[in-house]
């Protein structure tokens, strides 16, 4: 039996119910590249939006602005998601979960996948590096950009000084 193959009677990971991403690594942006650009824009003067997929471990906060799409019944919409974007003049989606190493890795992928097989070149599928674990650890000028900033979510711990 190979790595890959799960053993008779073992539950498959969600993902399995969907197709592999051609290339498993799409590109990423620094924490410090979408800070500035959320400084350097106006909210509804954006061409990138940015994309939390977790699910349950949503809590703790998202980066301002951020849609809630978990990964896990994100593939089927797809489709609808391109043409919203599409009309909203959206020229890049961000993706992110805790680490962005699964699913918002997964999702970058998968949304890059479906853009090329558009033919749709105007609008780019990337990841944010260190996802939302990064960006909450990066101190108090990341941690400004939160929305529903919970600390104890994060595992700050108090001055004992």
């Amino acid at each position: 039996m190979s790595s890959t193959t799960a053993p008779a009677g073992a539950a498959q990971p969600w993902y399995a119910a969907f197709p592999e991403p051609k290339d498993a690594a799409p590109a990423a942006l620094s924490r410090d590249a979408v800070l500035q650009r959320l400084r350097d824009s106006a909210p509804g003067d954006r061409a990138f939006v940015l994309v939390d997929v977790r699910r349950a471990d949503h809590e703790g906060g998202t980066v301002r602005g951020s849609l809630n799409l978990p990964a896990q019944s994100l593939y089927p919409s797809l489709p609808t998601l391109h043409r919203v974007f599409k009309a909203a003049g959206v020229r890049e989606v961000i993706w992110y979960c805790g680490s962005s190493r699964g699913r918002g890795t997964r999702a970058a992928a998968w949304f890059r996948d479906y853009l090329e097989a558009q033919g749709e070149t105007a609008i780019a599928s990337v990841i944010l590096s260190e996802g939302i674990k990064g960006w909450a650890a990066a101190g108090p000028e990341f941690v400004a950009w939160m929305d529903g900033y919970d600390a104890s979510v994060w595992g700050e711990k108090k001055d004992d000084a």
